[in-house]
Formats: C-alpha cells, structure tokens, sequence
C-alpha cells in the first residue's frame, strides 16, 4: 500500500530493483544469478551490482520469483502485490495515451470496482475457511481468512472494554454511544455511575422508589428494552447496509457514479443470489462428509471400509472443484475490474444492463468494450437457439479478432511455402 503512493506521487525511481522489491523476489533472483555466474565464469560476484534498468528479464524475474513464491500456497498479500502492479502499469500506460489528471480519474474508477470485488472475495474466503484449509494450493487464504476473523473479533471485543470507542464508519453506534455516554456521570471520587437523563432525574425525585411501580418500569426500560432495540436495529442495518450503500451511490447518485462501477457493483448483487446456493450447498456436504461419513470410518478398528474411503474422496473432489471454480470466477472478475473492463456471463449480464442501462460509448471514463451490446450482435442474437459465450477478450469482439487471426496464419503458411520452395 505505501508503494502504491508513493509510486503514484513519483517519489521513488522506478527501476528493476525497485520492481522485483516490490515482488520480495529481489534477493533470491540476485543470487541465483551471481551463483551462475562464478559457477560458469569462475570469479567472485561479490562486487558485482545487478543492473538497475527493467528490461524483458525483469519481467521474467518477476514471474518467476512470483511462481516460485505460489508453490507453498496462494495468499491475500500476494493477490494485493499483483493487483497494485496492475494498476500501477495501468496508471502508466494512460498518462501516455490521456493527461496525468484523466489517468488518476480513471485509475480510481478501476480501483473502486476492483475493491468491490476483493471484499466480495474476503467475504468468501471467510465463509469457506474451514474448506480452504484442507485444500493444497489455497490452505495460505484459509489462514488469512481465519486470522481476519479473529482481528475483527478482537476489534469488537477491545470496542466493547473500552465502553464504546466508534468510528465514522459507524454512525449507529455513534449515536449510541453518544446517548449512553451523555446520560452517565461518574463521579471522580468514589467512582460511582450517576444517570443524568431525564428520565433517571425524575425517578431520583420519587420519595418511595420501592413502593413504586415506576422503578420497576424503569429499569426494565434500560436493562432490557434500550438494549435489545439496539441489537436489533444494529444487525438491520448490518444487512441492510450494503443494499442502502448500492441504492444511494447507483441509483440517487447515478449521474456522478461511473458505469463501470455501477455495473460491476450490480452485478455483484445478481450473482450474490445464486452464490448462496453453492455456498450452503459446500457447508452440507462438508458437514455430511464430517460428522456423518468420516465418523463410521473411526467405528472400524480393525479395518476401514473401501466405500467409506471412496465417498470420501469423491466428496473431498466435489468440494475442491466447487470452491476452486468459485474463486477462479471472483478473481476473474476482479482482474476485469481493475483493467477497467467487461465480461460476458449469459443472463447475468442481461439483468445487469436492464438495472442499469447500455454503456456510454462517448465517455472515456465508461471502461472498456462491451460488444455484445453493439446492434449487429444483438440481431444475431435474435436468431440463436443458445445464447453466445464468447465476446473476445475483455469484451472486445470476436469478428475483428478471428479475421486478424485467419491473416496471421495465412501469412504463416505463405512463409513457409516460399521457404521450402527455395
């Protein structure tokens, strides 16, 4: 987070070292190249500085160092460094191509969305983490996952020992707090609570508080009632939140919020729909293979039965490939909406532009290509039995790009015909 800055304000040089640092492969690339060097030069590399200029092979060190840091597992900080660098050379490329000022509008329209994504992805992540960590290749997400659990739980714990420390983020408990903190005086003392709200001054007046009925409404009012109508109205508007969040930013705001946002934020919502099912689909077949099929294995001491071993599996393969297919599709999504671009998902997509309507082509701050809106995909599409899947990469069309390709081999196959004719 701090490269990105300072990146962004061009306060560092940009150079290989800088690059690979970025990427923690600086260190180990430099000595494997020094030690290839005294192995096939024989002399000492010590004195010896990698260049500092980014070339090709930068870009090769950073695939590799990057591949070679995957092997032992994929982590949050790894999809971070990988996306802040895309935006970083996304930022670049559009200072050439527009101004400085357009290329930061337009790089923070992508970062916005991409964010969506991301904590969309944490979220799933959280909801899969005892799945995650049974699994190879992502038991490194499970870990962050549980680790941002316990520090979101540490927060609320520390908010509550604290007697209300809010922030902005949270105007609920900030008026909460504000009201509970306004009503209590504590005297310095002896260190007693005094309540100080009407209603606590009006009952200290009573001459007989135990022959009363009204002690008896009032502390029921603020033992129980008060309390149990915040944590209703707390967890409303936890969920509701989110949706009061799309509804005043996409919809009243829909004259300042970029399309792409709009966009990738709708169709977060649609897909969130259908996610439950697989969701609590995974949390079944867990708990089956669980407390249900691996439990009768641990009932056979002398042997294991080879069906239970083979459910198990199969189980263990069913959960694997969905969790996979489910975050390969969310990352998807997120690569797409840092570029600032598109994708096609049939009825998904549909759904989202009728909430939201077509792309502005005549913005540069609307993102990338969405062919499947021009009007000749839209009369072929009258006239499919299945709908299409496949609109070129990043949206962009399939027409212009198979002709470019058919050239391509074509100019090949002449090449090699005058070749051998020689």
């Amino acid at each position: 987070m701090l490269y990105f800055f300072r990146l962004l304000f061009l306060l560092i040089n940009i150079d290989q070292e800088t690059v690979l640092t970025w990427f923690r492969v600086e260190e180990s690339q430099t000595r494997e190249i020094l030690q290839t060097l005294e192995n096939e030069h024989n002399f000492n590399g010590s004195n010896i500085e990698p260049s500092t200029s980014i070339s090709f092979d930068t870009f090769r060190l950073i695939f590799k160092g990057l591949w070679d840091r995957i092997q032992d597992g994929l982590t949050l900080a790894d999809i971070e460094n990988v996306l802040f660098f895309i935006l970083f050379i996304r930022f670049i490329i559009l200072i050439l191509r527009y101004n400085l000022k357009t290329s930061f509008y337009i790089t923070c329209i992508g970062l916005f969305a991409g964010y969506l994504w991301y904590k969309h992805l944490i979220d799933l992540i959280s909801m899969y983490r005892s799945v995650l960590l049974k699994l190879p290749f992502l038991n490194k997400l499970g870990m962050d996952a549980i680790q941002l659990r316990s520090m979101n739980r540490q927060m609320v714990l520390t908010d509550i020992k604290s007697n209300g420390n809010t922030h902005w983020y949270n105007p609920g408990q900030v008026i909460y707090s504000a009201f509970s903190k306004g009503m209590i005086n504590i005297d310095s003392n002896t260190g007693l609570r005094y309540y100080i709200d009407p209603i606590s001054m009006f009952v200290s007046k009573i001459q007989n508080p135990t022959d009363s009925n009204i002690v008896s409404i009032y502390y029921k009012i603020y033992t129980s009632i008060i309390p149990k109508i915040y944590d209703i109205c707390s967890k409303f508007w936890s969920q509701l939140s989110g949706v009061a969040a799309y509804a005043i930013i996409t919809r009243i705001g829909k004259r300042y919020c970029p399309y792409l946002i709009r966009w990738h934020w709708t169709f977060l919502l649609i897909i969130g729909m259908i996610e439950q099912i697989f969701i609590y689909f995974i949390y079944r077949v867990y708990y089956f293979q669980t407390f249900v099929v691996i439990s009768q294995t641990k009932l056979y001491d002398s042997y294991i039965d080879s069906n239970l071993i083979l459910q198990v599996n199969i189980l263990n393969g069913l959960i694997a490939g969905i969790v996979l297919t489910h975050i390969c599709f969310i990352l998807f999504g997120l690569f797409h909406a840092i570029w600032g671009q598109y994708f096609y998902i049939p009825f998904f997509v549909e759904n989202t532009e009728l909430h939201i309507g077509p792309r502005p082509k005549n913005s540069i701050y609307s993102g990338g290509n969405t062919a499947w809106q021009d009007l000749e995909e839209k009369e072929k599409d009258l006239n499919r039995i299945l709908p299409k899947f496949w609109y070129g990469w990043f949206g962009s069309g399939t027409q212009n790009k198979w002709n470019l390709q058919n050239k391509w081999v074509s100019f090949i196959i002449k090449s090699f015909k005058k070749y051998f004719r020689k």
